[in-house]
């Protein structure tokens, strides 16, 4: 069968999807697949390079960042090249393959790029048109999380007409309701672009006017002492959850650079949590996971205080894969090696599909 690997992207987050993308290409099974690896430049352009048929083929992940080739094809496996050829998003329509999108951010993980596999009818792994864009989507997750009785940290939405035409209005809702630190993160960006943290108003502004250049909408959040820990989630309706990982903290905030540059963010897996708390993350991973109607994978943060309150933060429908993740690090240490996980990812997306095929055989 075949892969077809879609990575690269026009958000932020372009260059977290290359490094997952190649540490996704060491690890598939080439005994039972081959992949096609489909490069979104920055600009937009699909371009689709020669097929892989071993690991060794692609030596690192610069090589992935394919340019136009004016030839007409390429040798398949040997020597593999960063040229391709510019290709239209529903030229990967194709029998007896499955699309793995590794596509972080907006047009990504948003649910737009999902809604053309659901048109061209190509399964695809991780989740559905609207699980992505609600899980993309801060404000609307919130408002989901909400009506599914999951404890939150108090936030503010701000639409960038109301910062623009009344400022005034925003610091009455922000410190009227919050208190400093404060957290102001773009409604549809993830991988901590875009997001700051406001220790007053002079901060606030700064926080609000950056995370306005990534989203017209955006979100002010309480900041609170509490630990960061964070689940792997997979499945479809039969829902598994790892165990628990923490982001130990040498910093009050981990910005882009100190996660996937610098690499200076720690890990601590399993977390060290008492049982009743860790039954409660399981509990919310999947109460979160189905109010958007999530299937594939996710990974679900959260923030756990020293008194043991727990409060959701986010979940993220498409979590990286490189070699400093979360999600397949939770994974390996729950007992599923990170071969495994893929081959369980692309299972769960070809079931997926035939269960939707059937429902269309019904009408």
């Amino acid at each position: 069968m075949k892969i077809f690997l879609v990575y690269g992207g026009k958000s932020a987050e372009h260059d977290i999807s290359i490094l997952t993308a190649f540490s996704i290409i060491k690890e598939v099974y080439y005994d039972y697949y081959e992949v096609e690896p489909i490069y979104i430049t920055k600009s937009g352009q699909w371009i689709k390079g020669a097929i892989i048929q071993q690991a060794s083929d692609v030596e690192n992940s610069e090589s992935l960042k394919l340019k136009v080739s004016d030839k007409a094809h390429f040798i398949t496996g040997v020597n593999q090249s960063s040229e391709g050829i510019l290709i239209q998003p529903s030229d990967i329509k194709e029998e007896s393959a499955v699309v793995f999108p590794v596509l972080h951010g907006p047009n990504g993980e948003d649910g737009t790029v999902q809604g053309l596999f659901e048109v061209i009818g190509m399964p695809y792994v991780g989740a559905g048109v609207l699980a992505s864009a609600c899980g993309m989507d801060k404000i609307i997750s919130k408002q989901l999380f909400q009506q599914a009785g999951l404890p939150q940290v108090p936030y503010v939405p701000v639409r960038k007409v109301q910062w623009l035409n009344d400022q005034e209005s925003v610091f009455k809702q922000c410190e009227g309701t919050l208190f400093y630190p404060m957290y102001i993160k773009p409604a549809n960006l993830g991988s901590s672009v875009g997001i700051s943290k406001a220790e007053n108003r002079e901060d606030l502004i700064s926080a609000v006017e950056l995370a306005l250049r990534y989203d017209r909408r955006i979100v002010v959040e309480q900041g609170i002492e509490a630990r960061e820990i964070e689940v792997a989630v997979l499945g479809n309706d039969d829902i598994h959850v790892s165990v628990p990982g923490e982001l130990v903290k040498t910093v009050d905030f981990y910005d882009y650079d100190s996660k996937y540059i610098n690499n200076d963010v720690v890990m601590q897996i399993p977390a060290l949590v008492s049982e009743e708390v860790n039954v409660r993350l399981r509990e919310y991973a999947v109460r979160a996971f189905q109010a958007l109607d999530g299937s594939g994978l996710s990974r679900c943060d959260f923030f756990l205080t020293s008194n043991e309150e727990l409060f959701i933060n986010e979940v993220n429908t498409m979590p990286g894969f490189t070699q400093f993740s979360m999600y397949p690090t939770l994974w390996k240490n729950t007992g599923l090696n990170y071969g495994d996980l893929v081959e369980e990812l692309i299972q769960l997306a070809l079931r997926r599909h035939q269960e939707r095929l059937s429902f269309q055989d019904n009408d």
